[in-house]
């Protein structure tokens, strides 16, 4: 069903949660799993001087996030594949999809945080918006939203998100 997943990478634990259902479907169909990181050059372009040292530095955090999936890779059998782009998100993770003949993309539903984040919109859902192929997302539910919901409910969420 599943030969080529890619899933893009941003290194945060949204996108951890993405990698491991990734790789549970890329060893339940013997697929192989490309990791992504997109240096989003969009948010940079008003930066003149220092844009590129920004970029450089996001070029290596990319190569940092893209050897974490290899190495989880690795440690399950899964070949593996992995890009560093330069382009606005989402547009790049669409290229790359068509280019390397993806048939499912994995990502998680929240990445990166801040101020960008309400410029630009949601990466996640211009990918599903605008993706050739199925596009699974993952919601992270970390220790952060449980504390949440027990505070304003008096009880400790237990049950997992889905």
């Amino acid at each position: 069903m599943y030969s080529e997943i890619l899933v893009p990478t941003d290194g945060s634990r949204a996108a951890e949660r993405a990698i491991d259902h990734a790789l549970n479907l890329a060893e339940t169909y013997d697929a192989r799993i490309h990791a992504l990181y997109v240096v989003d050059t969009s948010i940079y372009t008003s930066l003149d001087a220092g844009a590129d040292v920004v970029i450089d530095a996001l070029e290596r955090e990319g190569e940092a996030a893209t050897r974490h999936v290899r190495e989880a890779a690795e440690k399950a059998d899964v070949e593996f594949e992995s890009e560093v782009m330069t382009g606005t998100a989402y547009r790049s993770i669409r290229k790359y999809t068509e280019d390397h003949d993806i048939d499912l993309v994995v990502m998680g539903t929240h990445g990166r945080t801040g101020l960008s984040h309400y410029l630009l919109g949601s990466v996640t859902e211009r990918v599903v918006r605008t993706s050739p192929v199925p596009v699974l997302t993952t919601r992270m539910q970390d220790e952060e939203e449980t504390e949440e919901s027990a505070d304003a409910t008096g009880e400790t969420n237990t049950e997992p998100a889905e």
